[in-house]
This record gives C-alpha cells, sequence and structure tokens, in this order.
C-alpha cells in the first residue's frame, strides 16, 4: 500500500496519473475499506492528510485517491512540489467500519472518533490523541472544533459519536 501510495504521487509529477492495479494475490487490497493517506515532513510535521471514511471502494483505489489528495488538494497546504516528494513519508490508516458509540466508549489511543451534528463533521484519527498528549475530553473537543462545532457539542443529545479502529502503517516503519 505504501508503495501504491507513493507511485500514484509520483504519477502525478510524471503526468501518468494512471490507476495502479495491484497483483490478485494482494487479496485484502481488493476489499472495500476506508483510508487515510498522511504526509509529514521532517519528524511529525503534517504536510496533508485526507481520506475516505465509507468502505465503498477497494483499498487499493482508496489509497491511491487518497495519497494524491492528500498531496495536491488538502486545503490547508500548497500542492506538494516536486522538490518535497523526497522529503515527505507517508503514512497509512486503515479504517475499521464506523459504529456509532458513546463517549464512556472511547478509549484513546484506540479509537478514532468521527462527530456529526447536523450538516457539520468531523473526524480525527486514532493516532492523533497520543501524539499530543490527549487525554479523552481534550480528544473529543478537538474532534467537535475539527467539525465547526463549540467543543463541548459532543456531550449534546442531537451529536452523533461514532467509533473506529485503524491498522496504521508509515514509510517510517520501514526506515
Amino acid at each position: 500500500m505504501l508503495k501504491l501510495a507513493r507511485n500514484a504521487i509520483k504519477n502525478v509529477f510524471l503526468k501518468k496519473p494512471e490507476l495502479q492495479i495491484p497483483p490478485k494475490e494482494y487479496k485484502n487490497l481488493f476489499q472495500k475499506r476506508g483510508a487515510f493517506v498522511t504526509l509529514y515532513k521532517e519528524e511529525r510535521i503534517l504536510r496533508g492528510c485526507i481520506g475516505i471514511i465509507e468502505p465503498i471502494y477497494p483499498l487499493y483505489e482508496v489509497v491511491q485517491e487518497v495519497a494524491v489528495s492528500s498531496a495536491f488538494k488538502d486545503p490547508r497546504f500548497p500542492p506538494l512540489t516536486p522538490e518535497e516528494f523526497n522529503q515527505v513519508w507517508i503514512e497509512i490508516s486503515v479504517l475499521s467500519p464506523l459504529k456509532k458509540g458513546s463517549v464512556e466508549e472511547v478509549k484513546v489511543g484506540v479509537h478514532g472518533v468521527y462527530i456529526k451534528k447536523g450538516m457539520k463533521s468531523g473526524l480525527l484519527l486514532p493516532q492523533v490523541p497520543i501524539e499530543y498528549g490527549w487525554d479523552k475530553e481534550t480528544f473529543l473537543r478537538h474532534v467537535c472544533l475539527k467539525a465547526g462545532l463549540h467543543p463541548e457539542c459532543y456531550k449534546e443529545s442531537d451529536c452523533e459519536l461514532y467509533l473506529f479502529t485503524a491498522e496504521i502503517f508509515s514509510e517510517k516503519d520501514f526506515d
């Protein structure tokens, strides 16, 4: 998957943005799963992060699409340059299906949280609170803020809370 993600970004620079189809023996890549691709510079400076939550596409497609989106379409950053390409490292988070949950069920470092209230929604991956040293309440507040909601919205009855886990691996794991 890491190779698919890196090649998808490289192919944009080469002006060959065709989707790569992996060999059939990689059966897991053909499962429909949600995933996020995160790009980092240096130790852990965020450079892009985009994902697809719902398991509606095969994983090999999702990883390539969101890798390109993370590199070139994350609205928080300018598009990745060819010079930066070799400086970034890739992390992939393959999501479990979303499950409606409660505040009491949230386990920091185990669960990612997707919050929805009306037309607004936000998501933070399970590794985020660990990276920042957040407790459960701080984590939930930040998910609300990411959704554009007030930080205590997770306590309201009309706020929907969904939990998921993620299989997380990165190019740093193989250095």
